[in-house]
């Protein structure tokens, strides 16, 4: 492996603390050749997809990228605003806010920067941008309360990826879950109970997280567990009964069952 020359690092100012927030990613435009340049990225990883890798790239670029990238772009299509994808916009929102709230709580430098685990801005290149800056210290935030190997492990594994180009690498924290961390819950609950202020109460109140198939949650992943945390925090801080929510799991994908109940 050639590593990054980085000599020229030696000699520059201390550049303080690096935070890096990572989120899923988005498609570059709502068109079937983004989204397939998209797919292709998030579904050639494996701790995604675990199959065989030969027998799955054969259906991922035989069948699955020749059908749903048109698909897909029509439902990008729908939700596409003037400033871009939402998630890309809301994510540059969070960074802004975060880094408004921490100017004026931390002493010293820091930069708080927005990678994405598929598409653009990709992790590697804000770590190079980091790297740019010589950062001393890495705080790696996956924007994932709960964790699964299938978002908060795939962003360890591409950031570390990146680093073992680098010569020198600075100190580095990685949070790896917060699901059940009182302000977090706090915050969803004030989220639902301004909703109902406004909006009125309905007879149920739905939790659709994204689902994963049962043999990740069966060989160990503890996402579901975490959700259900999170569900019943939230519940228990608005006061609702048994019968006034309910948890369900959405976004399957392929033939296999995944967690259970299905949106």
């Amino acid at each position: 492996m050639r590593y990054i020359n980085q000599s020229d690092q030696l000699n520059r100012p201390d550049g303080g603390l690096g935070i890096l927030l990572v989120n899923l990613g988005t498609p570059d435009a709502p068109t079937a050749s983004a989204v397939r340049r998209y797919l292709a990225e998030f579904l050639s990883d494996p701790r995604v997809v675990a199959i065989p890798k030969l027998i799955w790239m054969l259906i991922l670029h035989g069948i699955v990228l020749r059908i749903r990238p048109r698909i897909k772009a029509e439902g990008y299509k729908s939700i596409w605003t003037d400033e871009g994808s939402p998630l890309l916009v809301i994510s540059k929102r969070q960074q802004a806010a975060l880094s408004g709230i921490l100017r004026s709580r931390l002493r010293g430098k820091f930069h708080v920067a927005l990678g994405m685990r598929y598409g653009n801005p990709s992790i590697a290149s804000v770590l190079h941008e980091l790297r740019q800056k010589n950062i001393q210290r890495l705080l790696v935030f996956p924007l994932y309360p709960q964790y699964s190997a299938t978002t908060t492990a795939s962003i360890f594994d591409a950031v570390t990826r990146e680093l073992q180009r680098w010569r020198w690498i600075p100190e580095i924290r990685f949070i790896q879950r917060y699901h059940d961390r009182a302000d977090y819950i706090r915050v969803l609950s004030e989220s639902i109970r301004s909703y109902r202020e406004q909006q009125g109460v309905a007879q149920k109140l739905l939790f659709s997280f994204h689902g994963i198939p049962k043999d990740y949650y069966q060989a160990g992943d503890p996402y579901p567990d975490e959700c259900r945390a999170t569900a019943k925090a939230v519940v228990d801080n608005l006061d609702l009964e048994a019968d006034q929510w309910h948890l369900t799991y959405q976004s399957r994908f392929g033939a296999q069952e995944w967690v259970k109940p299905y949106t």
